[in-house]
């Protein structure tokens, strides 16, 4: 059952937006992302897995590191072997699994092969991703990624322009450190909720890259305004520092959706940044029901829709 909210915008929740613009403004550059091996972009627009037989969704593995990784995979029904298609990794947050994730956030519903890879144990045995304080040590899930990549791309007919990042939370912040590693290999990111740490020194990415950001601004666990005891940069921050990174205007254009969410879109840029902020929204999915996380769940608009959308925009050039 979501949580309800009142359709009302209130007077708490317009001084929150008009906060949340201004902040966005200003914000200082304060994040960076772990410094790693960056991989080399395929040459050509289609995989070597156009023209085989292709496997069924379930659940696979792939050998990285010298351990066994697990992953779900979507297949949509009207895949052919002929035909590139776009390609999504959607990283689940900590202590949760791809096959959750795959159930609140409906991405399995776009036109996309669709990758839910699993995260290795870390810190009270929670499934995590690289670059929190949590996760695994001496694991490298930036290789990890590169090597599901050429998996998929071995059996599959991918088009290499068209490969995409999204996640929650912990995972939602390990798409921020493959998008400074990785850019060459990814053609756009969209964080959800995400826990963005600061670790490492420097986010240079080869490329800019475009992001697409939804955060609540009630978030409790990985809080909109930052936790600086657990070195959570704010969100304005965060994605601040993507809008130097490529190249955009400072000031962003704001537009409401419905009573509850305010979109930023930045102008001028090399690659798009676009910030979506649900006011008062939890740690959650919007679209979804409430085991997403925890607090309130918009339903103004569903994230996969809008993510959907956002990555079909956007394409690698050749």
């Amino acid at each position: 059952m979501n949580l309800a909210r009142p359709k009302t915008l209130s007077l708490h929740g317009w001084y929150t937006t008009r906060r949340i613009g201004a902040l966005l403004a200003s914000a200082a550059l304060v994040t960076a992302a772990a410094t790693l091996p960056t991989a080399t972009a395929s040459a050509t627009s289609t995989t070597p897995g156009c023209g085989k037989q292709a496997a069924p969704s379930g659940d696979y593995t792939v050998q990285s590191g010298g351990i066994t990784r697990t992953y779900r995979l979507h297949v949509p029904d009207n895949y052919k072997s002929s035909k590139a298609s776009e390609l999504i990794l959607v990283y689940h947050g900590r202590g949760k699994t791809g096959a959750q994730t795959e159930a609140f956030s409906d991405l399995s519903k776009l036109d996309a092969i669709v990758a839910y890879p699993n995260g290795v144990l870390g810190d009270e045995d929670k499934q995590a991703w690289q670059g929190a304080p949590y996760s695994a040590k001496g694991v490298d899930d930036v290789k990890f990624t590169a090597d599901l990549l050429d998996d998929l791309e071995s059996k599959y007919c991918v088009d290499t322009r068209a490969v995409y990042a999204t996640g929650k939370s912990n995972g939602a912040g390990f798409t921020g450190i493959l998008a400074c590693q990785m850019a060459d290999r990814f053609a756009a990111i969209a964080p959800v909720s995400g826990a963005f740490y600061i670790e490492g020194t420097h986010c240079a990415p080869s490329r800019p890259i475009p992001v697409l950001d939804i955060h609540g601004t009630g978030d409790t666990t990985i809080p909109y305004g930052g936790d600086g005891e657990r070195d959570l940069p704010s969100v304005q921050t965060w994605v601040r520092d993507w809008t130097v990174r490529d190249h955009c205007n400072p000031d962003p254009k704001t537009s409401q959706l419905g009573d509850d969410v305010l979109k930023f879109t930045y102008k001028g840029c090399k690659a798009d940044v676009v910030h979506v902020a649900v006011t008062d929204g939890g740690h959650s999915w919007p679209g979804s029901d409430s085991t997403s996380g925890p607090g309130y769940v918009t339903q103004t608009f569903e994230a996969h829709e809008l993510i959907g959308d956002f990555f079909q925009a956007h394409r690698l050039r050749s």
